[in-house]
């Protein structure tokens, strides 16, 4: 069959490619502020599990301060991996640092997915993973998670059978569970690689790091996006097995994080007694906001252990909930996907932001216009 006339180059392109969905990544402020004629300081974003309190001033300090703009940064980022590794409690041998832990999750596919291979994801959670997985022409094999999000961990296992990889986030996104050990450890005892993506460990006080000295198909990403407040800056890192993370460096574009997320990063593990209590501030706040959005009959509020709540939205369309609140400055995300239709996903912000949303929400409640 020959190409389109308008397909231009793209007749030489990967078709599956071309077809393939885009993700839906959240808009930036100062557009959607444009767009709803609201100034942009009077936005109240809880739409994209960012941290409301921002980066450590030393951030800014070290940044500003900076002399090598104009030189390549270290390709190997040995200060990056060392200060990294001693906050994880890793080898740095075993560290590989990325443009975002999105990157990770990439250079993960490019390693080890070739067309055809099987690749477990356990929906609903972070869209990248499928995103991963179809880029690079994995067979996609979902395990829909049970109603309360819980992992299917017996047809998980029985899914594994011949598979390479296995997408999990811990806690999920959107539904901000935690996954148990034990199941984590049924899922090790099989050959394929386990990738777990902990971008909210720190709001769940805890982390699988310590196993992967135990498990050599063990795989745990994280992130300085969420608890360090650098989700602009992109930086993310991940603790591999050694000769999977010498072969990662190998095949990562060499400069893949640039020198300005790097002092960003140095800055923030010197800070991070500040930006933990930041983390303790928005855990706290996440009780509060979940006693207040309980208080509407209208939501369900499930259980977090993240940095946001996922919330059913039941007698009503949850579109239209997501759009009053959008019209009213107030932004939140919705879903409708297997398993969380009819969700909104509420980023746990400030205690100011909490009561814009509880007030936006209560006039929405009372049909106020």
């Amino acid at each position: 069959m020959g190409a389109k006339p308008d397909d231009g180059l793209l007749r030489l392109a990967r078709r599956d490619l071309v077809a393939m969905p885009a993700y839906a990544p959240v808009e930036p402020p100062d557009v959607l502020a444009k767009r709803l004629g609201i100034p942009e300081e009077r936005l109240v974003k809880l739409d994209g599990n960012e941290n409301p309190y921002g980066p450590s001033p030393k951030v800014r300090e070290a940044m500003a301060r900076y002399p090598r703009y104009h030189l390549y940064p270290d390709p190997e980022q040995r200060r990056m991996r060392e200060a990294v590794a001693e906050y994880a409690g890793a080898d740095p041998a075993r560290i590989v640092v990325g443009n975002g832990s999105d990157e990770l999750l990439d250079l993960t596919g490019r390693l080890f997915i070739s067309p055809g291979d099987a690749v477990v994801n356990a929906p609903p959670t972070f869209g990248i993973y499928e995103f991963v997985a179809r880029t690079y022409a994995a067979k996609l094999i979902e395990v829909p998670r049970r109603e309360d999000f819980s992992l299917d961990v017996d047809a998980m296992e029985a899914a594994l059978a011949g598979a390479k990889l296995v997408f999990l986030s811990s806690p999920n996104n959107p539904t901000g569970n935690a996954v148990p050990p034990e199941a984590l450890e049924r899922l090790l005892a099989h050959e394929a690689a386990v990738v777990v993506d902990e971008a909210y460990a720190e709001f769940a006080g805890g982390t699988f790091v310590p196993l992967t000295a135990e498990h050599d198909n063990l795989i745990v990403l994280r992130t300085f996006s969420k608890w360090a407040g650098l989700a602009g800056l992109r930086a993310g890192y991940g603790v591999f097995p050694t000769a999977v993370a010498e072969t990662l460096r190998k095949i990562k574009m060499p400069y893949n994080m640039n020198v300005a997320a790097q002092a960003a990063v140095l800055a923030s593990l010197e800070d991070r007694e500040a930006l933990l209590a930041n983390v303790e501030r928005i855990i706290q706040e996440r009780g509060r906001m979940a006693e207040a959005l309980g208080r509407f009959p209208w939501l369900r509020v499930y259980p977090s252990q993240a940095n946001f709540l996922l919330c059913q939205v039941q007698g009503r369309s949850a579109t239209d909930v997501q759009l009053q609140l959008r019209q009213r400055g107030v932004l939140v995300r919705y879903f409708d996907a297997p398993g969380v239709r009819g969700c909104i996903r509420v980023s746990v912000g400030r205690p100011e932001d909490t009561d814009r949303l509880s007030e936006a929400l209560a006039e929405i409640g009372a049909g106020v216009a």
